[in-house]
């Protein structure tokens, strides 16, 4: 799905999290080059999130990669109050991810990869569960593709023509 606008990310007080550094290695006449492979998000916090990927020589540089490369492939999250404006599932390969909304007060759970993501979104009020793989880098991109899923009672309403209260009953 193209993304229509772009969100500029020097506008935003962006935050990073390195979720995976993997060593990969590429085997070639003269023995084995290794490479570091790092899975990173960025957010605000405030409804931004963006993963990306960089593979480097030295870990360092790999992050920075990306980071670079999240900054790049940032969406917007719908927010309704602390939580997220309806249930839905993600997918991605074998990655399967259900995000829920929760009540005030419940905070995020959710494991691993997914946390990050939701806690980089803004989000303080959410229930998710991982039900495929546990490969993090095909939970990310199941736990991305279902916050691009997501719209708001408002957004749904102004796509049918109708008023919000007509949608809800």
């Amino acid at each position: 799905m193209p993304q229509d606008k772009r969100i500029d990310a020097s506008q935003l007080d962006m935050k990073e999290q390195v979720v995976d550094i993997r060593r990969v290695t590429k085997v070639v006449k003269g023995g084995r080059n290794f490479r570091f492979a790092t899975l990173v998000i960025v957010g605000d916090e405030n409804g931004h999130v963006g993963v990306g990927t960089g593979k480097a020589m030295e870990i360092p540089d790999a992050i920075r990669k990306g980071i670079e490369d999240a900054k790049k492939n940032l969406i917007e999250v719908p927010m309704v109050g602390t939580s997220v404006p309806h249930q839905v599932n993600g997918r991605y390969g074998a990655g399967n991810v259900l995000i829920m909304p929760a009540v005030e007060g419940t905070g995020i759970i959710a494991g691993g990869p997914v946390r990050a993501i939701l806690e980089l979104a803004g989000f303080h009020d959410v229930r998710a569960k991982s039900l495929g793989t546990n490969n993090s880098r095909n939970m990310v991109n199941a736990t991305m593709d279902g916050l691009r899923q997501m719209k708001r009672a408002e957004d749904v309403a102004k796509l049918r023509g109708k008023t919000t209260e007509e949608l809800l009953g």
